[in-house]
């Protein structure tokens, strides 16, 4: 009897759940882009409920537990114009809606301060190119890019090594120091960008990229848009912006040469109206090297919060902090005679008093507001703080002399500098954008202005000890002169005796170890390195990008004020003014929706006063750098959008350069080239060829001379550091069902040619292949990672001077990551 009151519950129960799932029922959309592809990222949010949702990596979303109704849905999704619809659930009529979405005609500044939520190797818009939303299809310029899922998937934590995806760009040592189609941009000349601002890196260690959404170079002179900049263009690395959804990732990796680190990424709404946003960036690195004595210790935080009052007005504060300890670099010395086995790429001149502590933080603050479908402005200030403590025993750039003034093979000249210096750059922008149509044509306009300074604030000095003692050692002589050896403290062979001991490359141990720092006769050096500088610039542009048809073509003018004050803050500091118009032309034809053509001509400048220079003793005044570029291309997408392929043919001719001239007063004296010109091809492609398959590809061809000045010798010679070949290819296959689901693989290979070291000495180092490869394996929210680089363990050098300053790459060496996602 009592089985029958269970019984009765039961029958009750299962009644009601069926009267339940009638009443309300799973509602299934898919979203769809411009090219009918599927829209990832975008959120659904049901109005006037609790239900939100986004779509997956198929554009497909479902909306749980609907009961029967007329119900008001939003889609959103970041460069798209929002979608609202009613949809009407009925369980007698199930259906499945698509939702096509379209590009929204904003500024990408808009974009950036809401995040990006793709999760691939393709980039479709960026601002970097016209200081407006573009597709990079419709840009008539090059643009090579690096996600952050291209990024992560190759374990990459450094600009230097992200570049190498990049057609035509490579290192020029493994500081913050690469280049671009033969022209050389690094971390210290206050040329790069961060959001399209100019900042300093400070040039020898490069901080960790966890904050960053993209690394993105812009093909050529690109001064009409930024100002003073490097003729082979610039390097723009994106931040990560806060999402309007909850995302919380940790990271953890280990690896070769003692390498430890830890990541976290995390961002949301902080308002149930998401109104506020945030996100937060940490990231922690505790690594030796295969170099000796050589480690690195990093935490970077990086706070970004995102506030939109209103549809049409957003604000964005961010910051990036970057702590640095480690120890300097300045390379490989091999024998005096030339041989670059000679000694181990191990081998580095640091010994254990050395130190290098740097901070760096970059704040930025951001205002967009739309007044109308029209008109929109923009303004954005950033401040970056940059302190260097340093001290270093490293190679005064030449062998050890005997007492006739001749090379002893073995022994590299050394000196120590202890330096204290700190750099601030400011950067302010603000522009209004105005779309109008007059007839036919139709105009994005802008109107804007720019000023940023940089100031070496009083307090930078630099202790120099080097040279040779004087007979009664009470101090230092630079050069020894074999004429006047009577002058010079003589060892038992007759040898001059150094201030600081040379470095013994074939017993290094001794000359590696603690030294006592006492003894040496240090003496202060005042050099644009440390000595108060500061300089300002002023700029007004104006742009129109018109579209008539399948032809748009765009048109910029930029006039520049640049001020520098030679000798600041002493008795004779003087103003030095420079003045410059920038114009840029382009023009792109869409051929069909697939394939578009363009065209283009650009004019750059670099001004090269006191303390625009970074090499300390490197001479002046000297004319400012002046450069143009033309270029022709081809852009084409496929694949429903999926995947792009680019190719550019471009000559940049530039006079007024600056290239090593030593003599035996100066190692480090300049001389101004008078032309020079670079010419290649480049071929890109970056998407993916299935849904679960990625992949990024290119080749370059550089042609990069002196064509005018300097000697017979340096004519018609490939510039230093500019590999006439580059080639790469990463790619990226994830099994997206059965057994094997959630296990992916990757594969690539890098190839870079031979390239001089020096235009004045016949000193070059060796072409290179390396294979790469990672295996991926992603189990519900945990993923786990194993990179594998430089497999076949190929020596190799990524860049360098001469053979006292060569950079060697990495042996063989593995990155095992564990990964949780939440």
């Amino acid at each position: 009897m009592r089985k029958i009151p269970m019984l009765v519950a039961t029958i009750w129960s299962l009644l009601l759940t069926q009267t339940h799932a009638q009443e309300k029922q799973l509602f299934h959309g898919t979203v769809l882009n411009e090219y009918n592809s599927p829209l990832a990222g975008a959120t659904i949010t049901v109005l006037k409920t609790n239900q939100h949702t986004a779509t997956d990596h198929l554009g497909q979303f479902i909306l749980s537990t609907l009961a029967k109704g007329t119900y008001d849905i939003r889609i959103n999704a970041i460069g798209y114009k929002t979608i609202k619809q009613k949809i009407s659930i009925d369980p007698a009529h199930p259906i499945t809606l698509s939702f096509p979405m379209f590009r929204a005609e904003e500024s990408l500044q808009t974009v950036e301060i809401y995040g990006r939520k793709e999760k691939s190797y393709r980039n479709t818009q960026s601002f970097i190119g016209s200081k407006t939303e573009t597709k990079l299809r419709d840009l008539p310029q090059s643009v090579s890019y690096a996600t952050k899922e291209l990024i992560a998937d190759q374990g990459l934590m450094r600009v230097g090594e992200i570049v190498k995806n990049f057609s035509g760009v490579n290192q020029f040592t493994f500081y913050d120091d690469i280049t671009i189609r033969g022209f050389r941009i690094n971390g210290g000349s206050n040329t790069q960008l961060v959001n399209g601002m100019r900042t300093t890196t400070g040039f020898w260690k490069q901080p960790l990229a966890n904050y960053l959404e993209r690394v993105e170079v812009l093909k050529g002179p690109s001064s009409a848009l930024f100002g003073n900049a490097s003729p082979g263009g610039v390097v723009n690395r994106v931040t990560k912006k806060p999402l309007d959804e909850a995302r919380k990732s940790l990271q953890f990796s280990v690896g070769s040469f003692n390498n430890l680190r830890a990541l976290a990424d995390f961002t949301g709404p902080m308002t149930t109206d998401k109104t506020l946003l945030y996100r937060l960036n940490i990231g922690y690195e505790n690594a030796q090297s295969f170099r000796d004595l050589q480690f690195d210790k990093n935490l970077v935080l990086a706070p970004s919060f995102s506030f939109i009052p209103s549809e049409n007005t957003r604000i964005n504060f961010d910051m990036v902090y970057n702590d640095s300890k480690s120890r300097l670099d300045r390379g490989q010395s091999v024998f005096a005679n030339g041989d670059l086995y000679s000694t181990p790429i191990s081998q580095s001149m640091s010994t254990a008093n050395d130190f290098l502590n740097e901070q760096t933080y970059m704040v930025t603050a951001s205002l967009n507001h739309r007044f109308n479908e029209k008109l929109s402005f923009n303004a954005s200030y950033m401040k970056t703080g940059y302190a260097e403590d340093l001290s270093e025993h490293r190679s005064a750039n030449a062998y050890a002399v005997d007492g006739k003034g001749n090379n002893i093979e073995n022994m590299v000249a050394r000196q120590v500098f202890i330096r204290n210096r700190k750099r601030f750059v400011d950067n302010i922008t603000a522009f209004f954008n105005y779309n109008v149509n007059t007839g036919r044509l139709a105009h994005k306009l802008i109107a804007g202005y720019d000023y940023a300074q940089e100031v070496l604030p009083v307090g930078g000095s630099q202790l120099t000890a080097s040279g040779y003692r004087n007979k009664d050692n009470t101090g230092s002589i630079a050069k020894f002169d074999p004429k006047n050896i009577n002058n010079y403290l003589l060892d038992e062979n007759g040898n001059p005796v150094p201030n600081v001991s040379s470095f013994d490359l074939s017993n290094p141990l001794i000359s590696q170890q603690l030294q006592d720092e006492s003894k040496y006769f240090f003496a202060p050096a005042s050099t644009t390195s440390v000595d108060p500088t500061y300089y300002h610039l002023n700029a007004l542009y104006v742009q129109d990008q018109l579209t008539l048809g399948p032809l748009q073509l765009l048109l910029g003018l930029r006039y520049e004020n640049y001020k520098d004050i030679a000798n600041y803050k002493t008795d004779q500091a003087e103003n030095v003014h420079q003045d410059v118009i920038l114009p840029r032309f382009g023009a792109v034809y869409t051929i069909n929706p697939q394939i578009n053509l363009y065209g283009t001509y650009v004019k750059g400048y670099n001004p090269q006063t006191a303390s625009a220079l970074a090499n300390p003793n490197a001479g002046g005044p000297f004319d400012p750098l002046e450069n143009d570029m033309t270029e022709f291309g081809l852009k084409t997408a496929w694949l429903d959008g999926k995947l792009q392929a680019s190719t550019a043919i471009y000559q940049i001719n530039q006079k007024n350069t600056l290239y090593p001239a030593p003599t035996a007063d100066n190692a480090d004296l300049m001389e101004q080239i008078g032309k020079e010109r670079s010419k290649g091809i480049e071929f890109d492609i970056q998407g993916q060829i299935l849904p679960h398959w990625s992949v990024i590809a290119s080749y370059a061809y550089n042609d990069a001379k002196i064509t005018e000045g300097g000697n017979n010798e340096e004519l018609n010679r490939q510039k230093p550091n500019a590999p006439q070949n580059t080639a790469n290819i990463w790619t990226r296959f994830s099994i997206p069902s059965g057994k094997a689901k959630g296990l992916g693989i990757g594969i690539g290979a890098n190839y870079v040619d031979k390239r001089n070291l020096s235009i004045k000495q016949y000193q070059s180092v060796p072409s290179y292949s390396l294979l790469n490869a990672a295996l991926y394996y992603t189990i519900g929210k945990v993923q786990l990672q194993a990179n594998f680089n430089n497999i076949t363990n190929k020596t190799h050098w990524v860049g360098g001077y001469d053979y006292i300053r060569l950079f060697p790459g990495a042996p063989r060496n593995f990155l095992f990551t564990l990964g949780y996602t939440f």
